[in-house]
């Protein structure tokens, strides 16, 4: 495993996510979500938002057209709708795979300040010598990786899809790079023991979940089921009712027949959750230990840059829009698409 230096994640004070749609009460959010949902029918645009990002915003691309979903979905999507424009709510990965996939289409964030902690823990030059120094590995990336990243792999995944493309992968005999999500890495790997050499990142939200807490929670809650993002460290999957994707998570906690549910992702999720299971109890993972004066802080900073407001400024300012529009380079576009169209051929 590489030694890597960790990336400085702390945010400068322009990047600060404003507070979002709680900052607003209930007849501006809905005056807004109405101006916003004409200005994306007259631009001719589509909204595609991740499952974490403000519930507002979720309900409006779904409300005008649009998606909500994971990644994979979302690119999925982007690519497959006939729309010109798109509008990516999520981080910046997210509009980067959205591009490459539409090269054609012009793709907006409402910023692009919406960075990941995967994808700026793993630099591509850094990269470019881990796969150096074993050439003898197929490499496979996460899809939380920028497009510089995917252009050197030879296939991208998502936590949705990624444990069968590397059991196919193992079948052929294959020794596997793994990059950039070491929890994800090493879930797949002890389910597949495939030959596996992994990159050393984590996500902010994720690698935050706490075993010993989610236990002493269960002791309060004992019929709750635990559903777990695999990004999450392996003692906390060690006590998962159910493990994957946010879809999966979704699907458990439809089909699972338990009435609680104690969930280790991102908080975001929970908007869907509870929309969907108005009659089931949702809780957050901690992510704190003993003697801390909150039990869970499970939101990425970055995804909380989505809000109504930087939304409506996107389709309202031109200066503003040509400042938060995704360009990738045509060259490397075309890098990075082989991978994920490899991604995408697999799962249709």
């Amino acid at each position: 495993m590489p030694n890597q230096s960790l990336p400085d994640y702390s945010l400068s004070p322009e990047q600060v996510p404003l507070v979002g749609s709680l900052a607003l009460n209930d007849t501006e959010r809905s005056q807004l979500k109405e101006q916003i949902a004409q200005k994306l029918q007259a631009q001719g645009a589509v909204l595609i938002a991740h499952y974490y990002v403000d519930g507002d915003i979720q309900d409006l691309a779904e409300q005008t057209g649009g998606f909500v979903s994971d990644s994979l979905e979302m690119a999925r999507f982007g690519r497959d709708h006939k729309a010109e424009n798109l509008v990516v709510a999520g981080v910046r990965f997210m509009g980067e795979t959205a591009k490459i996939l539409s090269p054609e289409k012009r793709v907006f964030m409402p910023t692009l300040n919406a960075e990941c902690s995967l994808d700026l823990g793993c630099p591509p030059e850094d990269f470019a010598q881990f796969i150096q120094a074993h050439p003898d590995h197929t490499v496979v990336v996460y899809a939380n990786t920028s497009a510089k990243v995917k252009a050197l792999a030879d296939w991208v995944v998502t936590s949705s899809c990624a444990l069968e493309i590397v059991e196919s992968l193992k079948a052929n005999g294959e020794k596997i790079l793994w990059a950039p999500d070491k929890h994800l890495g090493a879930y797949i790997q002890t389910q597949t023991q495939a030959d596996m050499l992994l990159w050393s990142g984590a996500c902010v939200v994720h690698e935050e979940f706490k075993a010993k807490a989610l236990t002493d929670l269960l002791r309060v809650y004992p019929e709750a089921g635990v559903l777990v993002h695999p990004e999450s460290p392996a003692s906390v999957i060690d006590i998962a009712d159910a493990v994957g994707s946010t879809s999966a998570i979704i699907k458990a906690a439809k089909e699972l027949p338990n009435e609680t549910f104690i969930v280790a992702t991102d908080r975001g999720i929970f908007h869907k959750l509870r929309r969907e299971n108005p009659n089931k109890t949702f809780i957050e993972a901690p992510t704190a230990g003993d003697g801390a004066t909150c039990r869970s802080c499970a939101h990425c900073p970055w995804m909380a840059m989505n809000e109504l407001r930087n939304l409506d400024r996107l389709l309202t300012d031109a200066a503003y829009r040509q400042k938060n529009e995704i360009l990738v380079d045509p060259a490397l576009g075309v890098r990075a698409k082989m991978p994920l169209d490899r991604m995408l051929d697999f799962q249709a």
